[in-house]
C-alpha cells in the first residue's frame, strides 16, 4: 500500500470520529449542558479527541495489514442532568453521533457521484479514493454505534424507550457487562466464515451507493 492511500484512509477515519464526537458535545450544548465546551471539546480540532489505542494504534495497525479500517476517538463527556429534555436529551445526545455519520455519507457519496460522473475521474484517482474512503467509514460507524449496547451510542435510546422500573435491572447488567457482550460478538462476527456485522455493513454500503446512482462502483 502506498503512503498516499495510507494517509487517505487514515484521515478518512479522523474526520469520521472528530465531526462524530464533535456533534456529541455540540446537541449537549444546544440542551443546556456545557461540560464539554468548559472541558474543551466542543471543537473540531482533532488533537483534543484522539484517544491513543482507538485513534492512532489500532487503526494505523489495521492499516499497515490491510485489515478493515475502524477505531473511535476519547468520548465527549456530557451531564445528563443539565439537559433540559431529560427523558429524551441523552438520546439526542447519543443519536447525534451515529446521525451526523450517515449525514457526512450521503455528502461524501453525492461528491463521489460528481466526481465519477459528471468529471468523468477515474475510480483510482486520489479524490475518488478518499470520497469513497469517507463514504464507506461514515456509514460502518453510524451502523455500529447504533447497536444498543454499552457503551455505545445506540445505548442511550434503549435506555429511554425502557424507562421503567420494571427494566432496571436488566439496563444495569447491560451497563456493566454490555462491554464484554460488544467484545464477544465483536471477536466472534470476526473469526466467523458468516459474517453478520460484516455482511449488515455490506449490505447497507451496497444499498447507499445504489441510491446516488453508483449500484455498479
Amino acid at each position: 500500500m502506498t503512503i498516499a492511500l495510507i494517509v487517505i484512509r487514515y484521515f478518512a477515519l479522523i474526520i469520521s470520529l472528530v465531526v462524530h464526537e464533535y456533534m456529541h458535545g455540540l446537541i449537549a450544548y444546544w440542551q443546556g449542558d456545557e461540560t464539554a465546551r468548559r472541558a474543551g471539546r466542543l471543537t473540531l480540532n482533532p488533537l483534543v479527541h484522539v484517544d491513543m489505542v482507538g485513534t492512532v494504534i489500532l487503526p494505523l495497525a489495521a492499516i499497515a495489514t490491510g485489515m478493515p479500517v475502524f477505531g473511535w476517538a476519547k468520548p465527549v463527556p456530557f451531564n445528563p442532568y443539565n439537559l433540559r429534555n431529560q427523558k429524551w436529551g441523552a438520546t439526542m445526545v447519543g443519536l447525534a453521533g451515529p446521525i451526523s455519520n450517515f449525514a457526512m455519507a450521503a455528502i461524501f457519496l453525492e461528491g463521489l457521484r460528481v466526481a465519477l460522473i459528471n468529471l468523468n475521474l477515474s475510480s483510482e484517482n486520489l479524490l475518488v479514493i478518499f470520497l469513497l474512503n469517507l463514504a464507506i467509514v461514515n456509514i460502518v460507524l453510524g451502523i455500529f454505534n447504533l447497536i444498543p449496547v454499552p457503551p455505545l451510542d445506540g445505548s442511550k435510546l434503549l435506555a429511554a424507550l425502557l424507562d421503567s422500573p420494571k427494566y432496571r435491572n436488566f439496563l444495569i447488567t447491560l451497563e456493566t457487562k454490555g462491554p464484554t457482550i460488544l467484545m464477544i460478538v465483536i471477536l466472534f462476527d470476526a473469526f466467523s466464515p458468516h459474517s453478520f456485522l460484516g455482511g449488515i455493513f455490506s449490505a447497507v454500503i451496497s444499498g447507499a451507493f445504489g441510491l446516488f446512482g453508483l449500484g455498479g462502483f
